[in-house]
């Protein structure tokens, strides 16, 4: 599979269904999967296309990530980390706010997303990981900090920073 260098967001979509597809119909090896996901993962567009579409798939591939997927994602300590945590709080809050609207098919679907991403940073294992989520808590509890503009962005109220700053302790506590 050939990524390009400067992957737009979405074309990294579509990429990585046509990726998921090969591995779920097992057209694809082990190590050109790891190789075309380290690609994604490279870049900021890639990275964040790879983990939309592997993350809110339908098939059951992310609930069981493979070596080759984990291997890729540790190839990227600059991206990888940051957009992992940030994943983490935002299927987090959204799962809540779907709730609060009374849509609980859309709210298991951000629940799904949580636990698969929980999955991927326990398998993934990045030291930055912990320093990520500790900032993130940190804004999450008083509003300011690394990640305040993130929050603002989002706009997460009490409720949700609450949850966010919950599941962060849970998983790096």
């Amino acid at each position: 599979m050939n990524i390009p260098e400067t992957v737009t967001f979405e074309e990294a979509l579509e990429l990585t269904q046509s990726l998921m597809s090969q591995m779920a119909a097992g057209e694809i090896s082990p190590p050109e999967i790891e190789q075309a996901i380290a690609q994604l993962v490279k870049t900021k567009n890639g990275a964040r296309g790879f983990f939309v579409t592997y993350l809110t798939s339908e098939g059951t591939l992310a609930d069981n990530p493979s070596p080759e997927v984990i291997q890729a994602l540790q190839s990227s300590s600059e991206i990888v980390p940051e957009l992992l945590v940030k994943n983490l709080a935002m299927s987090s809050a959204a799962a809540l706010k779907h709730r609060r609207n009374d849509d609980e098919e859309t709210a298991q679907g951000s629940d799904q997303v949580r636990s698969r991403t929980t999955t991927l940073i326990k398998q993934v294992k990045m030291e930055q990981m912990e320093e990520i989520a500790a900032d993130l808590r940190e804004s999450a509890v008083t509003g300011e900090g690394n990640y305040q503009a993130f929050l603002k962005r989002w706009q997460y109220d009490a409720e949700q920073r609450e949850i966010i700053t919950q599941v962060l302790e849970e998983l790096f506590d």
